[in-house]
C-alpha cells in the first residue's frame, strides 16, 4: 500500500494514552514509528486487562503498526543508540515532564546538534513554560483549569465524568498530529526543522470556541445549564420510561418544529419564548412526555423523521449498528503471535485505499535486534547489551 506518511520516521518516547494515541493515527497513515520504552518502568497501558495471549488488548490497539526498542536512557550506551537513530529517524516525540529528556542528553537542542533538520514534539498537560510546567496531571485536571468544567454538567451536581478521556485525545493526541504534519510539510518546503510544545489544557481551552469568544467579548460569566448546548435549552438528554435516554438536538427551527409535532406538544410552537422560565417550563413537559414510552418506541417515532434526535446506544449497540456497523469501524488486526484481535478502525478514510496499519502492538523489547542491527550493531554487540541491561526484552 503507498501510505501517505510513509517517509515520517519517529523516535515515540511516550506513554499512556495521548502521546500513544496520537503515533498510532500517524502509524495507521504509514509512519515507521519505534516506541522507545523503559524496561525498568514500562508503560502502564501494558498492565491493563484484559491480557490477550500475554499482551493487553488495550495496548495491542493504542500501539499497533509501531516497533518495540526497550532501552534504559540513563545508560551511557542508550545516548550511542538514540545519536546514530536521530540521523535517520528525525521526528521526535516525548511526553515527559519539561528537562527530563535534556538531563539525559536527549534534548532537542542535544539533538539537533546531530540532526539539523530534526523535528521535536514535546506533549504536556501544562506546557514548558509557566508556573505549572512540572505539575502532574491528567485528564480531569485538564478539563478542570481550562474552565471548561465550570460551564459543564449540572447545576445542582456540577461537572460530571465523561466516558471518554476527551482532554488527552481531542486536545493532546490530535493537537500533537497536526503539529507534527504542519512542521514536516515546513520542512519539506524549507529544509528546516522546529520545536514544538504541546500544551494539553491549552487545547481544551481553545476547543470552548463559542462560549469563550463571547466571554472575551462582554458575555456574561458562564454557567452549568445557561446556554443553548450546555442544558440551558431543550437540547439535552431526557430518560424513558425503560431508563434509556434519548438525545434531543432539534436547535434549527426547521428541527424543532418537527421535534415537537413528533411527540405532540405544539404549545410551544404557539408561544415562542426564550426566557429561562418558559424554557424549563417546556423542558419539564417533555421530559414528562418522553418519560411516557420506553425507548424503542421513540426509536421507531423519529425513525424517518429528520430533527435531530437518537438513542444513547450502548456500546454493544452501538458497534452493531448504522451508521458505525456500514463505516469499517471495528477491524481485524493481527499480533506478532497470530492473535488476532478486533479494534477499532481508522476514522480517517480515503477514496484511494483504507489506511491501517495491521500489526498488533508487540511485547516489550520485541524489535530490539531488528532495530540495532539495522543502525550497525553485531549480534555479539547486541548480546553485551542485553548482558549490562542496557535494553531487555519480555517473553
Amino acid at each position: 500500500m503507498n501510505y501517505p506518511l510513509k517517509n515520517l520516521k519517529i523516535l515515540d518516547f511516550t506513554y499512556l494514552l495521548p502521546g500513544p494515541y496520537g503515533t498510532m493515527m500517524l502509524a495507521d497513515l504509514g509512519a515507521d514509528i519505534i516506541k522507545v520504552e523503559n524496561p525498568n518502568n514500562p508503560d502502564m497501558l501494558r498492565m491493563l486487562p484484559p491480557v490477550v495471549n500475554g499482551i493487553s488488548a488495550v495496548y495491542a490497539h493504542i500501539n499497533r503498526g509501531k516497533k518495540s526498542l526497550a532501552l534504559d536512557l540513563k545508560s551511557p550506551e542508550a545516548k550511542d543508540i538514540i545519536y546514530t537513530l536521530v540521523k535517520d529517524y528525525d521526528i521526535i516525540i516525548e511526553q515527559f515532564r519539561p528537562k527530563v529528556l535534556e538531563k539525559l542528553g536527549f534534548g532537542y537542542n542535544d539533538l539537533k546538534t546531530i540532526n539539523s533538520s530534526i523535528i521535536y514534539c514535546s506533549l504536556t498537560g501544562y506546557g514548558q513554560t509557566g508556573s505549572y510546567a512540572q505539575r502532574a496531571g491528567h485528564d480531569i485536571n485538564y478539563m478542570a483549569l481550562s474552565g471548561v468544567d465550570s460551564f459543564s454538567g449540572k447545576k445542582i451536581t456540577g461537572p460530571s465524568l465523561h466516558g471518554i478521556q476527551i482532554a488527552d485525545i481531542a486536545s493532546g493526541a490530535k493537537n500533537m498530529v497536526i503539529g507534527i504534519l504542519a512542521a514536516y510539510i515546513k520542512r519539506q518546503a524549507t529544509g528546516e526543522g522546529d520545536y514544538i510544545d504541546i500544551s494539553i489544557t491549552d487545547g481544551v481551552f481553545a476547543m470552548s470556541a463559542f462560549t469563550t469568544a463571547a466571554y472575551l467579548e462582554g458575555e456574561p460569566l458562564p454557567q452549568p445549564e445557561t446556554q443553548m448546548l450546555n442544558g440551558g435549552g431543550i437540547y439535552d438528554y431526557y430518560a424513558t420510561s425503560d431508563g434509556r435516554f434519548l438525545s434531543v438536538g432539534p436547535i434549527e427551527p426547521k428541527f424543532f418544529q418537527t421535534f415537537c409535532q413528533a411527540i405532540g406538544y405544539n404549545d410551544i410552537l404557539q408561544n415562542v419564548d426564550f426566557s429561562p422560565e418558559t424554557v424549563h417550563r417546556h423542558k419539564k413537559r417533555i421530559a414528562e412526555i418522553i418519560a411516557m414510552q420506553p425507548l424503542s418506541h421513540w426509536i421507531e417515532v423519529f425513525s424517518n423523521v429528520d430533527a435531530c434526535i437518537e438513542p444513547v446506544r450502548t456500546l454493544e449497540e452501538a458497534i452493531n449498528n448504522p451508521p458505525l456497523s456500514e463505516r469499517d469501524m471495528i477491524v481485524s488486526i493481527t499480533s506478532d503471535n497470530g492473535t488476532v484481535f478486533k479494534q477499532i478502525g481508522n476514522p480517517i478514510k480515503f477514496l484511494s485505499q483504507k489506511y491501517i496499519a495491521y500489526s498488533a502492538g508487540v511485547p516489550l523489547g520485541y524489535n530490539n535486534d531488528e532495530i540495532l542491527q539495522s543502525i550497525g550493531y553485531n549480534k555479539q554487540q547486541i548480546q553485551q547489551l542485553y548482558a549490562k541491561n542496557v535494553i531487555a526484552k519480555c517473553n
